[in-house]
């Protein structure tokens, strides 16, 4: 059955309508006295795609929480005009909107961990999905179920349809939600980050079935994203926002080839898969002052081994790699890859099977648990996500002092002293200190924890994922900051991501990890201008691009911009 079935034999297919699919006009939400949205308006036909982009707070998902009737009057006001297919439907009473979630206006939201009931198998969760359709036969809503699920390309729906959604991946539990979402046909559906935390390879099936879901059942999509390459890709429309107002709008080749704004070109100049050379020419000089340096982490034939539900799992499989003084070393490949367990493995927090690692002249290879804790003082890691990994209840300089603390370096005051420096180092000022995580922002709460790890003044810095919950320019302002700690203070870096754009920014040497081998690895240049295997040329060609569009030289910082050829976009 294929996509084009869904539609079912009283459906038939239609021309983009007269009039449009969504039109909004002079939107506008307030929470209390604070006007959030300002006079918003665009349209969208049926089968077309339009993207919101912009930073956080600029009324992205405000906006798409307005069109879905999510917003509850007792918090917010709003006023305008949302109309879908011609009908007003701010207006109408919420017994008369309610039918139409699910079967008019579908959602998807951004975290499908928290979207889904985790005690409750994905076929229960499913069979409300496909009530809607008004189908009564639990065994026909069954089997519909089992149709849809594979043409979101699960590759077993009947050992999904009776998981629960922590026995799947995220990239699995995001094409569930796909799934569940387009069972009942709607007209116009709404995806909320829908890709943000997933690998490129996964994020393009992603991305790929949402555009072959679009056209092949006239479905309009409406995207909210940070990531402005995706919204470049996969839009017809972009609608630039900030502070709650449309900064420009059109198409996205005319928005990302002539930018109209200064906001605009901001967003464009610090998107990596756009400008993956904006680093470039720093690295090449900082290779060029100091050829040779001294190896700070080398790790040798290193192998591990789970065992899970009877099986052996062969998580790491003969790593190997070296780190020099105050390079970065990146560590990519798609979830299971073994990047996570590589890290582990790094900073001892699990002992390899075989294999050695040493960090600076330290073998970690028998040490006890002081010899351990010894070794974390020049070995210091930042978490992917900072507000999990930062204690609500603790105010930042307690946060930032805890591993003096633990330690025991210093006097009270030496401490206070050493914290100061520390938030000051990552562009904090001194009263944050006496703030809780809750009241920072994203990038605020990053560097905090770049702070954190910087206040014992290690000589090796992990960072996992550092940037990818961040918008674009929060991201530029993060790796500026790592950028200038290393410069200043000979800092060595290895960076896990999954995003390869951004590591060939940030980058002076790679591993590309594959059901825990190294198929590929060399300096940047090397592998992303000429990769030999096949599995580094999909994640290369996964990069979201703009193929077909012309991004202009200004977009990239003068200082950093570079004249060479762009190998990622020429793959793309």
């Amino acid at each position: 059955m294929s996509l084009q079935g869904l539609r079912g034999k009283d459906t038939p297919v239609q021309d983009n309508p007269m009039p449009p699919l969504l039109a909004v006009e002079g939107l506008q939400v307030a929470y209390g006295n604070k006007d959030v949205v300002r006079d918003v308006g665009f349209t969208l036909g049926r089968g077309g795609s339009l993207a919101l982009i912009g930073e956080s707070g600029s009324g992205k998902s405000t906006i798409a929480k307005a069109v879905l009737r999510l917003l509850h009057p007792a918090d917010a006001t709003v006023s305008g005009s949302v109309r879908l297919r011609g009908e007003e439907v701010l207006a109408v009473p919420e017994r008369s909107f309610r039918p139409l979630r699910g079967r008019k206006l579908g959602f998807i939201p951004q975290d499908p961990g928290s979207a889904l009931n985790p005690v409750r198998t994905i076929g229960a969760q499913a069979h409300e999905a496909a009530a809607l359709t008004g189908e009564r036969n639990a065994t026909v809503r069954r089997t519909a179920i089992l149709d849809v699920l594979g043409q979101v390309g699960l590759q077993d729906p009947a050992r999904v349809y009776d998981s629960y959604p922590h026995q799947l991946s995220g990239g699995m539990l995001q094409r569930v939600l796909i799934a569940l979402t387009v069972l009942p046909r709607p007209s116009l559906i709404v995806a909320d980050e829908p890709t943000s935390a997933l690998d490129v390879t996964v994020q393009k099936l992603i991305l790929d079935l949402l555009g072959d879901l679009r056209r092949e059942l006239d479905i309009g999509l409406l995207l909210i994203t940070h990531d402005l390459a995706i919204a470049a890709e996969r839009a017809d429309t972009l609608v630039v926002l900030k502070d709650g107002t449309v900064q420009e709008q059109g198409s996205s080749a005319q928005v990302f080839a002539a930018p109209r704004t200064d906001y605009a070109r901001r967003l464009q100049a610090d998107v990596p898969a756009l400008n993956p050379d904006r680093y470039r020419l720093q690295r090449r000089d900082r290779q060029r002052t100091t050829p040779d340096r001294p190896v700070q982490v080398a790790v040798t034939g290193v192998a591990k081994s789970f065992h899970a539900r009877g099986k052996e799992v062969r998580a790491v499989d003969g790593v190997s790699f070296a780190v020099e003084r105050g390079r970065t070393h990146a560590l990519v490949g798609e979830s299971g890859s073994g990047k996570t367990t590589a890290v582990r493995l790094l900073l001892g927090l699990e002992a390899p099977d075989t294999g050695t690692i040493s960090v600076g002249s330290q073998s970690t290879a028998g040490l006890s648990r002081e010899g351990l804790r010894e070794l974390r003082r020049h070995l210091q890691l930042v978490y992917q996500n900072p507000f999990t990994s930062l204690d609500p209840t603790w105010r930042v300089g307690r946060i930032v002092r805890e591993p003096l603390d633990r330690f025991g370096e210093g006097s009270t005051t030496e401490r206070a002293d050493r914290v100061r420096d520390a938030l000051q180092s990552v562009g904090l000022p001194e009263d944050v200190a006496d703030r809780r995580p809750a009241q920072l922002s994203g990038g605020q709460r990053q560097r905090v924890a770049i702070a954190r790890a910087l206040v014992v003044r290690p000589d090796v810095v992990v960072l996992d994922e550092p940037t990818s919950a961040l918008d674009v320019s929060v991201q530029a302002g993060i790796l500026e900051l790592l950028a200038r700690l290393q410069r200043d203070l000979g800092l060595t870096y290895v960076f896990v991501s999954h995003d390869l754009a951004l590591v060939r920014q940030v980058a002076d040497t790679v591993s590309v990890l594959r059901r825990g081998q190294v198929v590929e690895q060399g300096t940047v240049d090397q592998v992303f201008d000429h990769p030999r295997h096949p599995y580094t040329r999909e994640l290369l060609d996964a990069i979201p691009g703009t193929s077909g569009l012309t991004i202009p030289p200004a977009a990239a910082a003068p200082a950093e911009r570079s004249q060479t050829p762009n190998p990622v976009k020429a793959a793309l």
